[in-house]
């Protein structure tokens, strides 16, 4: 598990559904930072307990062939989460996806569940992430307190597709850009990641649409996403991680401010533009995802 400071990088997470073996073959080829093993909306209800047997094979497979982190995207009501939790709370798993949050008691009781099978298996108690997916207006006005819930949360994001449903609105740029924005202020807030894109992006067909919108994304503050369909998986790395124009950019400015600072000043010029601390520091939290992003991916 490769990490930026605290969390790990997961510029693109894959979704694979459980009982479908083609899928779950190639997943380890396609290169994204996680791959999720699909236990909800992929899987129909009667097929859900059969796939649920299969995650402790899949998770050896996933962890022999590649080096993907793996997650585990578990059901909303509590009775398909529990068991859900009974089978992905094993080794190999890095994280659970929690579908429909409903508040920061519903976070904090699937960690109470979460911590229960750990003691009980031996697992390192809090090694599993959570990753908060939020789907209605009412926890998103939450937001803030389910980012805070508990410390295994490592991210939340937005369901545009099922919040867009749940206000009457259609999933565009435009009417998801104000609650993906509450995202990730709510993320950021709280020094867990913001995951997502501006927008829905269930149309994977569109691929210069699609890496139009990641680039913008990453310019709101989001650090990755997850995706239906491995030819999405290269332009999430790729618009989720710094360009070398970026790099070089940043590396002059931090060189620059390191020279001022030894000259007594607090700020210098470069190309015209004024360079204080806030530039400074995004620069340097630039470069320490590069850092991070290419330890993922040597």
């Amino acid at each position: 598990m490769i990490t930026t400071g605290k969390f790990p990088v997961w510029r693109s997470a894959l979704f694979v559904p459980a009982n479908v073996e083609r899928f779950v073959a190639k997943a380890t080829e396609r290169g994204a930072d996680a791959l999720i093993i699909d236990l909800e909306d992929s899987i129909p209800l009667a097929q859900k307990e059969a796939a649920r047997g299969l995650v402790p094979g899949i998770v050896q497979r996933f962890r022999a062939q590649g080096r993907s982190d793996v997650m585990v995207r578990i059901n909303q009501p509590l009775e398909l989460a529990v068991r859900d939790l009974e089978a992905a709370v094993i080794a190999g798993v890095d994280a659970i996806k929690i579908t429909k949050v409903e508040g920061p008691e519903h976070l904090r009781l699937l960690d109470e569940m979460v911590t229960r099978l750990e003691q009980a298996r031996g697992l390192p108690v809090g090694k599993i992430w959570f990753i908060g997916l939020i789907e209605a207006p009412g926890p998103l006005a939450r937001a803030h307190e389910i980012a805070r819930s508990t410390p295994r949360l490592a991210g939340i994001s937005l369901g545009a597709e099922d919040y867009a449903t749940a206000i009457g609105a259609k999933p565009s740029e435009e009417t998801m850009l104000m609650p993906k924005q509450q995202i990730v202020q709510a993320a950021t807030a709280a020094g867990i990641l913001p995951l997502g894109t501006i927008g829905s992006v269930a149309d994977f067909a569109d691929i210069e649409g699609y890496a139009r919108i990641v680039r913008r994304s990453a310019d709101f503050g989001f650090v990755g996403s997850a995706c239906i369909h491995p030819s999405l998986v290269p332009i999430l790395n790729a618009g989720f991680s710094p360009s070398a124009r970026e790099i070089a950019e940043a590396e002059r400015i931090v060189t620059l401010d390191r020279q001022a600072a030894a000259e007594g000043r607090g700020s210098f010029a470069i190309d015209g533009k004024m360079i204080d601390i806030p530039i400074v520091q995004r620069a340097e939290a630039l470069l320490t995802r590069a850092r991070a992003v290419a330890a993922r991916a040597a």
